[in-house]
């Protein structure tokens, strides 16, 4: 297990990855994606900051499903590889009870709908991160381990 800390907000947020944990824990689905070589970001119609695509796990729904709606919902992606990276954690303020589990995927997108139909009010394509992250206190550190598991993975 790998962990990350960093304070905001006077609260103490820590980032933790994980080869596996039960599937029942895993709430949310995060992917980081490219399309031509750029990096694939999100804004929010309700936020001025930009975000990695993904979202939570509806009941009764497989985490990889997740994953693949969420793509597809927030990027309007059709086409498209995607390959597990890791389990990743959240823990606010230490409060180990309170842990929340998400999987981080990887996608290469081919293929982009229109237009969006959705939340999301508009996606930018980056050669590297974005400065006005939603959550600076995780995403970042997402793309960290991404970086970290492209590099082993060859």
């Amino acid at each position: 297990m790998v962990k990350h800390k960093k304070e905001m907000r006077d609260e103490m947020v820590e980032v933790r990855f994980y080869d596996e944990v039960d599937d029942s824990l895993l709430k949310f689905a995060v992917i980081l994606a490219k399309t031509q070589g750029k990096w694939v970001f999100c804004k929010h119609r309700k936020r001025d900051t930009y975000e990695i695509p993904g979202g939570r796990r509806e009941a009764g729904e497989d985490i990889l499903a997740t994953a693949k709606r969420e793509l597809y919902e927030e990027t309007g992606a059709l086409d498209f590889d995607m390959e597990r990276v890791c389990v990743y954690s959240v823990v606010w303020d230490g409060k180990e009870e309170q842990e929340s589990f998400g999987m981080l995927y990887f996608a290469e997108i081919r293929e982009f709908e229109e237009e969006l139909h959705s939340e999301i009010e508009k996606i930018i394509l980056t050669d590297g991160t974005v400065e006005d992250w939603t959550y600076p206190e995780i995403q970042p550190k997402l793309m960290e381990k991404y970086e970290t598991w492209k590099g082993i993975k060859g």
